[in-house]
């Protein structure tokens, strides 16, 4: 396809523009061949008309693909030129925060100017063995890449850094050699790193210097050579430096400064050391001033003075030569301060003491006056005689100019040479890698002799890596077979003639630096005549004669004339050196000047290594013949080629792998980019040719399957055939007419440049219209879905409002009627009420008038009627109103007349009572009254006989009334009794009314008051209550407002609390857990360390060439087993020391005794423990007697007999001491001399020892209780001398003392104290002679002897009669054994069922015996009797159980023995078959039938002692776990191994415990350091080390492992020992063996996770394959030899399976898988996060559906709560990121809560990588990025990138007991153990 045609409307392409250097423009219409303008559109909207070049019709370039852009390497463009390069850079760097980019075989760095999180030990770790187009770019690819070449191809490697300078060289070149220290794998020799990296302060401060472009700009050039050993491990390095720019040492231009060094001694003047020098501020001195800027922001240069002085220190420069240094330094500061003075014009002298040249004089240790003549003067020598000539001013200055940079420069090189002593291996160098720090292309405005010299070396160094280039594309394409043509690329060869080929800029320069009177204007006439019009490459400027100009590769650089020559030649005088040279009170000045008089070979480096491109040429007093006066004459031109072409050597001899830094701007803002610079770097630095000489030949290229992948979309079904290749051919030959655009390769397709790019134009034109038609079905099923929906919707709306409608209107119909017929009703209502009403109304009106027609007739009548009524009333009352006044009147006077009748009566009356014939006349008045009463009483009988019958007749009706009337009559009396006393009560209560009408008033009036009051009080009152209402309801709603916050911060605090204590829980789990995880590193590491011990230890062995006869290797796990598990001491092991050298050389070291070292570390303890009492108490007593000093002067000082008693009783002591250390040497002796099984054997000589110092000890013992309690005496006597008060003390309180002291702890204790007081000072002794103390203390020991003898005479006895019941207790049981032995022996006689019997019959007899002898016992006890009969019940009913159970077992064996002898019977007749007759004859007749001992087991393996080797050899050495796992029970030696401790703890045989596990632990170490990388054997033995481990803590009799345990398993426990340390023991052993069972998973698991993971498409066609460039990435297509996620699961199936068939407990197998799929996760993110192109959204797919399957794995393994998923939690919301939607302020808040396991840095660098694999997918903004770090800014988690991939969870044991019963496991014969048996 022809590349016009590429030119449609749409296609975006690169126009040049002055500011961005390059412009994106779209076509608005196609193009046409022809056309000279091209219709665009600028980005932002322009329109704009480009006019092609008429002469050369060049087309602007084309813009790559989207999908392309931000690639790792530069050449997978489709389109390769210079905008493409910029754009692509310009992404990556700014967008992306990626400052590293391939470009083929170069790596691209951009200094961003920040740290970035890219260089920890964790990215080492992730790029340390992958191959370099699969990872991302970066600096460590790079090193990685050349070190595993010179592993591979064992050829020397270089890495060349180039650059400007501040674009991050020295930083590259750091990284790389960081990297190699990290990754040779020689933590001892890390330190060359270290020592590199320490070199850097003294190189900077002396190298480096602020430029107008770069504050600590590199002034040299410097090769480092790393040497690497045989095994690749870093030994040593060395540097050679290149072209130091001696001229800024008296010269610097504006904004500059001279060598950081002279300011950091200006700014350290103020130092005491420093005041010798006689310095001051930077601005005083000529060379530290002229720049005028002596200060660089944001550096302290007294800071960095101190870094330097350090660094010196490091490298071994001592503090006497540093300050030679510094005074050195200080003299050419002040030798530029120097001045002269003209005499005429051809003479100068320098002023009389002069104050400059007399400090440096004093500190050069020369004399003034002769250095003061040789600056003024020179010596000329001619052929007869030599003569003193005087120099002018200008030729002085530039004399003592040209001596301060000889001895500046003469000073570096010494430094280098220091430095690289410090660096020199001490090991043979098998091979390097060079790293090459040197200066890139440089054009100034003004560029001098500097500049020329950095262009001639960048113009070589291009050269060469233009040829590697040249190379590497020859050898692709040979490789590939595919027709090779010349690529036209650009050679500098003419411009390197043109430097350095006879007649060039170089040899005229060193010609006319011979002449007498050469100038730089005659060299540049020179110039002009030789080369002018007859080079190309050689121009001259139009307005100077004084400069020329060279065509580098990179640009055009005019270089100024002057001082060429005098820079050129260098020139110092020699009687200036020999000045210096006699300096005898500085020595090391003389020293600068040694290697000046060595003759050095034109194209050798000197002995140090170092190329001595800064060498000085000095001018001799006269010619000398010789080899010698001809290389002093050698100028720095001549020097610098013939050192650049010794690099070069060096290079080309290596592999070179470059790294090309690039500056993105001048003012160091981080992260921003200035085309223009970048632009000018990557022409300079051969970027851009490197592209060109790629697009020139076939750049793309691709691998038949990965075309195959990518393209698939393009052909039809009938295009692909089984042949991939032939499928390939076939679809390019019919997308692609012109052939020449692509070759066929063996393995690849070579395409030319454009051509992806068509093709990928083509694949999305045909995706685009496969998506427009999936859209168009899509949409239109969807349209279908929505009509038919909408469709049916209306229909059920229409129904429904046609039926509302049909219901509204027969309601209207309805209501028509309804209102017809209510108005009907209405009417009809309306029309009768109102006629009721008139009706009723007219009736009214009716009746209304009639009626009051007839009230106006009624009450006419009526006042007619009460009128006659009135009137008659009026007149009968004014008639009695007259008759009854004249009736009162005539009473009135009658009652007055009988008033005075009856006055006149009352006289008589009371005279005639007075007399006798008054009575007469009374008796007379009587009986007539009786007559007449007589009369009456007649009558009224007769009216009573009347009345009788009419009573009689009444009496009956009024029988009853009078039965009423009797109770009336009753009920009246009662009440006139009541009414009497009511009466009474009335007069009473009247009194009261009286009395209480009285106290009314009172009260009223009261009242009235109170009344008033209270009216005021209720007033008053009320108010207060409202108050306090309002009161009560401002505190009730502040109550319930305190309530609620009481509430709230009770919930709060709660919650705080809840959430503090969950913190806390699980804070203190994670200290739980990463103290356990430091406790296992700490076991990993000393592990490690152990190896490394017996690796050596090997090696040592190896080394040694005859040993000894009969010498035999100690074994490294005894020793390990002794650092690790014994915890020994220092002061254990410097004791042990000459012991094991005193050891016999054939005599094979015993294994330790490990049970024996813990006790001795544990009583080591205890004595350090009492030590520090002791000390205490001393501390104690001291104190008390400072406090009583006052009162020890006044008493009398000691006798001498008691200090001679003390005196002696301290030599015995010493004396005892010493032969206590003599016994423990002859111990430790008696000990090593013997091997351990045979250590406690009676008769060996330690047993012997023991034995002696036992019985010695004995009686020491008696001794010292004698001595204890004379010095306990002493001591009482001591406290009494010291408390005044209690001198007189009885002696009994000392008896009752040592009475107390009943056992051996006291009396010990007593002894300590005794010791304490014997270390007090002889100052206090003179307290025990007062007031009779000796005497006291006589008495008391006196009565203590005897209190002690009759003690021992009473424990004698009954010690005695204890002896004599135990002995005859053991002779009873003696009888007994030999009883039971002889009915044993008797039943093993016999059948089973018989021996069943007898034994029956035997414990019968016993037990019948037996309660006899207790009935007889308990005989006066019926109590102890029933309980005793009731405990003989439970064990007979024990005893039928067990006979129940022995009856099951018997019959279960009998089956199988019947099973098993009828397969035996099928064998031997299979047998017979081959057997001749003959063989049948000679063979003897065997019993068919033999019956088989039946033995009650105890569950113990007895084992002799000399069989403990074997034992361990074939159960552990030997054994092979897979035979184990299938064919026997889990766990099986750790069984066999805890029975052989049980029979060893029921024989109490200590040596035997510890002999053997002390074996065990060995063996298992030493085959597993045989055979660890072995998954079974490591899973194996992990699983029987925990089992036994569990099976310690089972039976070690502890309660709380005994809880699972049957009654029969508790009997099995362990009696004698108690092996908690060795417990300990095994639990690091296991832990460790944990930790190399994770490590041989990871070796296995590493090389699968990224392909299987990542790479591998598991969803076939979900993700597409990009373009790749020069540096394949690893094919995603599951090929032969790649791993897919079935892989992965098919290992993970193969542990599950080893480990259970192991028997691994159930949580440790959790603990394993966990750990797996955290290394998967940690694996696999990793990757992702190093890789750009995994980030895509299809690749998110296939990590997730992984990711699941993972999950379903583990669902039916049954382990999903073993917390494995939750370690996937990072890699799951990885995948996730890369899925969801990442545009709006609600997605990057749905991104934040979601990710919680991702740290910003890793959620960043996701979104920064993510990468659209399809045109349809769009790449994050820059923008939404920033959001995320905004929102993100508070979370604080690491900021570390990586995770941890070789982190290791701490792993635990939990208890896991057996229910496996011991005396059940039979022994297989496959295993080698006859010589063990059950017991």
């Amino acid at each position: 396809m022809a590349a016009s045609e590429l030119y449609t409307k749409y296609a975006r392409v690169w126009i040049p523009d002055p500011e961005e250097v390059w412009k994106s423009a779209e076509l608005l219409k196609d193009y046409k061949p022809g056309d000279k303008v091209l219709q665009l559109r600028l980005e932002e909207g322009k329109d704009l008309e480009y006019c092609l070049d008429l002469k050369t019709k060049e087309l602007p370039p084309l813009r790559n693909p989207d999908i392309l852009v931000g690639e790792n390497d530069l050449t997978a463009l489709s389109y390769l030129h210079e905008p493409a390069v910029l754009h692509n850079l310009k992404v990556r760097f700014i967008d992306s925060k990626l400052i590293y980019t391939y470009c083929g075989i170069v790596l691209v760095a951009i200094n961003p100017y920040e740290q970035l999180p890219i260089y920890g030990e964790d990215i080492i770790n992730a790029y340390s063995g992958q191959n370099m187009g699969d990872m991302d770019p970066h600096i460590f690819a790079v090193a990685e890449e050349a070190y595993k070449q010179m592993a591979r191809d064992e050829r020397n490697q270089s890495i060349i850094v180039s650059g400007e300078s501040g674009a991050g060289k020295t930083v590259s070149a750091k990284y790389a050699m960081r990297y190699f220290a990290t990754v040779s794998g020689s933590a001892s020799e890390a330190n060359v790193e270290e020592k590199v990296l320490a070199s850097n302060p003294i190189m900077e401060s002396i190298g480096n210097a602020k430029t107008t472009r770069n504050d600590n700009s590199s002034r040299f050039g410097k090769y480092i050579e790393i040497g690497f050993d045989k095994r690749y491990r870093i030994i040593g390095a060395n540097m050679r430096t290149y072209l130091l720019e001696k001229s800024r040492v008296v010269f610097q231009a504006e904004e500059e400064r001279n060598y950081h060094i002279f300011y950091q001694l200006c700014a350290s003047a103020a130092l005491p050391e420093f005041k010798t020098l006689r310095l001051g501020n930077a601005n005083y001195f000529h060379y530290t001033k002229q720049g005028g800027s002596p200060v660089i922001d944001g550096v302290d240069d007294a800071k960095e003075m101190v870094n330097t002085r350090q660094a010196c220190t490091l490298l071994g420069i001592s503090d006497s030569y540093q300050m030679g240094i510094f005074r050195i330094l200080a003299g050419i500061l002040h030798l530029g301060n120097v001045e002269f003075v003209s005499r005429d014009s051809d003479s100068c002298t320098v002023p009389p003491k002069h104050e400059p040249l007399t400090i440096f004089c004093d500190l050069m240790g020369v004399e003034y006056e002769e250095m003061a003549h040789w600056l003024c003067h020179r010596k000329l020598a001619t052929a007869t005689e030599t003569y003193i000539k005087p120099i002018s001013k200008l030729h002085a200055i530039n004399a003592r100019d040209a001596l301060a940079k000889h001895i500046y420069a003469n000073l570096f090189n010494w430094i280098v040479d220091h430095v690289n002593k410090a660096l020199h291996a001490t090991v043979k160098q098998h091979s390097f890698i060079g790293v090459l720090d040197i200066y890139g292309f440089e054009t100034f405005e003004i560029n001098s002799f500097e500049q020329f010299c950095i262009n001639y070396a960048n113009e070589k160094l291009q050269q060469q890596f233009n040829m590697h280039v040249f190379k590497l594309e020859q050898e692709e394409y040979m490789k590939e077979q595919i027709p090779w043509t010349l690529i036209d690329f650009y050679d500098n060869q003419p411009c390197i003639n043109l430097i350095e080929a006879k007649m060039g800029v170089l040899d005229l320069l060193d010609e006319e630096c011979k002449m007498p009177k050469g100038s730089d204007d005659s060299w540049a006439q020179k110039l002009y005549n030789t080369h002018l019009n007859k080079c190309a490459l050689f121009e001259k400027p139009r307005l100077s004669n004084k400069a020329f100009i060279i065509k580098h590769f990179a640009d055009k650089v005019e270089y100024q004339c002057e001082g060429f020559l005098e820079k050129n030649k260098d020139t110092v005088y020699e009687e200036q050196i020999k000045v210096l040279k006699s300096s005898k009170k500085f020595k090391l000045l003389p020293e600068l000047f040694q290697d000046e008089e060595k003759v050095l070979s034109p194209t050798s480096a000197t002995p140090s290594g170092r190329v001595p491109l800064s060498r000085t040429a000095v001018k001799p007093a006269k010619a000398r013949p010789g080899q010698a006066s001809k290389e002093h004459k050698k100028t720095v031109g001549h020097q610098f080629r013939n050192s650049l072409h010794l690099l070069m050597e060096t290079l080309n001899a290596t592999t070179p792998h470059y790294v090309r830094c690039i500056k993105p701007n001048d003012f160091k803002f981080p992260f921003t980019f200035d085309e223009k610079r970048a632009v000018q770097q990557l022409r300079a630095c051969g970027v851009l040719e490197t592209i060109r000489i790629s697009a020139a030949g076939f750049p793309s290229r691709w691998t038949y399957q990965e075309f195959f992948s990518r393209y698939r979309v393009l052909m039809k079904q009938r295009d692909v055939l089984g042949d991939r290749k032939q499928t390939c051919k076939n679809v390019l030959e019919k997308l692609i007419q012109d052939k020449d655009k692509y070759q066929f390769g063996k393995t690849k397709i070579f395409f030319r440049a454009g051509q992806v790019a068509y093709l990928e134009k083509i694949r999305a034109d045909k995706l685009r219209a496969a998506c427009i038609r999936i859209q168009k079905t899509i949409r239109g099923w969807l349209m279908r879905k929505k009509y038919t929906r909408m469709r049916k919707a209306a229909i059920t709306i229409q129904r429904h409002v046609r039926g509302y409608q049909a219901r509204c209107y027969a309601k209207f119909l309805r209501r028509t009627r309804a209102a017809i017929t209510i108005q009907k009703f209405q009417r009809m209502y309306v029309v009768r009420k109102r006629y009721q009403r008139m009706r009723a109304t007219t009736i009214a009106l009716q009746a209304l008038l009639r009626g009051y027609m007839v009230r106006n007739k009624y009450q006419m009548m009526l006042r007619e009627h009460k009128t006659v009524i009135i009137q008659k009333h009026v007149r009968g009352w004014l008639a009695r109103l007259h008759y009854c006044r004249i009736l009162k009147a005539i009473v009135y006077l009658q009652c007055c007349y009988r008033r005075m009748m009856a006055k006149r009566e009352l006289k008589k009356l009371k005279i005639e009572a007075r007399s006798v014939e008054r009575y007469k006349k009374l008796h007379i008045g009587l009986e007539n009254k009786i007559m007449q009463l007589q009369r009456k009483i007649d009558e009224q009988n007769k009216e009573y006989k009347s009345l009788l019958e009419k009573m009689s007749n009444l009496e009956i009706t009024y029988s009853t009334e009078t039965e009423k009337l009797r109770n009336d009559v009753e009920r009246l009396r009662m009440s006139e009794e009541e009414a009497k006393n009511a009466t009474n009560r009335v007069i009473s209560l009247q009194e009261e009314i009286a009395k209480l009408r009285k106290e009314l008033h009172q009260t009223q009036s009261e009242k009235k008051t109170i009344e008033e009051w209270a009216d005021k009080y209720k007033h008053d009152t009320e108010q207060l209550v409202s108050e306090l209402k309002e009161q009560n309801t401002l505190l009730k709603t502040e109550k319930e407002e305190l309530n609620r916050r009481i509430h709230d911060q009770a919930r709060e605090i709660t919650e705080s609390m809840e959430r503090k204590l969950v913190e806390e829980t699980k804070q203190l789990e994670l200290d739980l857990n990463d103290e356990r995880l430091r406790y296992q590193n700490l076991l990993n590491e000393f592990s490690r360390l152990e190896e490394r011990y017996d690796d050596l230890k090997d090696e040592m062995n190896l080394m040694v060439s005859i040993p000894k006869p009969g010498h035999k290797r100690t074994d490294s796990t005894h020793s390990s087993n002794e650092s690790e598990y014994t915890f020994s001491s220092e002061i254990t092991e410097a004791e042990d020391l000459p012991v094991r050298m005193e050891q016999e050389p054939s005599e094979k070291k015993a294994p330790l005794d490990m049970s024996l070292f813990l006790k001795l570390q544990k009583r080591v303890t205890e004595l350090e423990q009492e030590k520090q009492s002791l000390q205490d108490e001393l501390d104690r007593k001291e104190e008390q007697a400072l406090r009583a000093k006052a009162k020890e002067e006044e008493r009398p000082p000691m006798r001498g007999a008691e200090l001679e008693y003390e005196s002696l009783k301290r030599q015995e002591l010493e004396s005892e001491n010493k032969k206590l250390k003599n016994e423990l040497n002859e111990l430790q002796k008696a000990l090593t001399e013997t091997r351990a099984p045979e250590v406690t054997a009676p008769g060996a000589p330690a047993y012997r020892v023991l034995l002696d110092q036992l019985t010695s000890v004995s009686e020491e013992l008696e001794v010292r209780k004698e001595e204890v309690l004379i010095l306990r005496s002493q001591l009482v006597s001591q406290k009494e001398a010291i408390q005044p008060k209690n001198t007189m003390t009885d002696a009994t309180l000392l008896l009752e003392d040592v009475q107390k002291m009943k056992d051996k702890g006291e009396i010990a204790q007593a002894y300590i104290g005794l010791k304490e007081t014997n270390r007090q000072s002889p100052q206090d002794y003179h307290m025990l002679n007062e007031d009779g103390e000796l005497w006291m203390a006589y008495e008391g020991l006196k009565q203590t002897n005897r209190l002690l003898e009759s003690q021992l005479q009473s424990q004698k006895k009954s010690h005695e009669n204890e002896l004599e019941s135990l002995r005859g207790e053991i002779q009873s049981l003696k009888e007994e054994n030999n009883r039971q032995q002889q009915l044993l022996a008797q039943n093993l006689q016999l059948p089973p069922e018989a021996r069943i019997e007898a034994s029956l019959q035997h414990e019968i007899t016993r037990l019948t015996n037996e309660n006899l002898f207790y009935e007889e016992l308990y005989a006066d006890d019926p109590k102890k009797y029933q309980l005793y009969r009731i405990s003989l019940y439970k064990r007979m009913i024990d005893l039928m159980e067990q006979l129940e159970k022995q009856d099951k077992t018997v019959r279960k064996l009998k089956k199988q023995l019947k099973v098993f002898a009828k397969k035996i019977g099928e064998l031997e007749v299979g047998q017979m078959e081959n057997i001749s007759p003959g063989q049948i004859i000679d063979e003897p007749i065997r019993p068919v039938n033999i019956p088989r001992k039946e033995k009650d087991f105890q569950g113990m393996l007895e084992y002799k002692r000399e069989d403990e080797q074997k034992l361990v050899k074939n159960l552990i050495l030997e054994l092979k776990p897979r035979g184990v796992a299938v064919n026997l029970i889990p766990g099986l030696p750790a069984y066999i191994l805890f029975m052989c401790v049980r029979h060893a703890d029921y024989l109490n045989d200590d040596q035997k415990v510890r002999s053997l596990l002390t074996s065990t632990i060995n063996g298992i170490k030493k085959v597993l350091k045989k055979r660890g990388d072995d998954f079974e054997t490591v899973s194996f033995w992990l699983s029987n080390t925990c089992r036994f481990l569990h099976c310690l803590k089972q039976y070690s009799g502890e309660e709380g492992f005994m809880k699972h345990n049957t009654p029969r398993q508790n009997e099995h426990c362990l009696t004698n020992f108690d092996l908690a340390e060795y417990r300990q023991v095994l639990s690091d052993l296991a832990i460790q063996i944990y930790q190399q069972l994770v490590r041989v998973l990871e070796n296995i698991l590493q090389p699968m996770i990224v392909s299987g993971m990542l790479e591998h498409e598991t969803i076939q066609g979900v993700s597409g394959v990009k373009p790749t460039g020069l540096r394949k990435r690893t094919s995603s297509i599951a090929d032969e030899g790649t791993y897919t996620l079935d892989s992965i699961i098919r290992q993970l199936n193969s542990f599950h399976s080893v480990m259970c068939q192991h028997g691994m407990d159930p949580e440790l197998i959790k603990q394993v898988v966990k750990q797996m799929f955290y290394i998967i996760g940690a694996v696999t993110l990793n990757n992702l996060l190093l890789r750009k192109d995994m980030c895509s959204w299809s690749k998110g797919m296939q990590i997730r559906y992984n990711v699941s399957q993972l999950e379903e794995w583990l669902r039916d393994k049954n382990l999903m709560n073993s917390g494995a998923k939750e370690t996937l939690e990072p890699l799951i919301q990885a995948a996730q990121l890369l899925q969801v939607k990442k545009k709006t302020d609600e997605d990057a808040e749905a991104i934040c809560s979601m990710c919680n396991a991702l740290t910003t840095a890793q959620i960043v660098k996701v979104l920064n990588l993510y990468t659209p694999v399809n045109e349809f997918e769009e790449r994050v903004l820059v923008s939404f990025i920033r959001t995320i770090q905004v929102r993100l800014r508070d979370r604080k988690d690491s900021p570390q990138l990586l995770m941890d991939a070789k982190h290791i969870f701490p792993v635990t044991f939990p208890f896991n007991p057996s229910s496996l019963a011991l005396e059940t496991i039979q022994i297989p014969a496959s295993l080698g153990l006859g010589f063990i048996s059950r017991v």
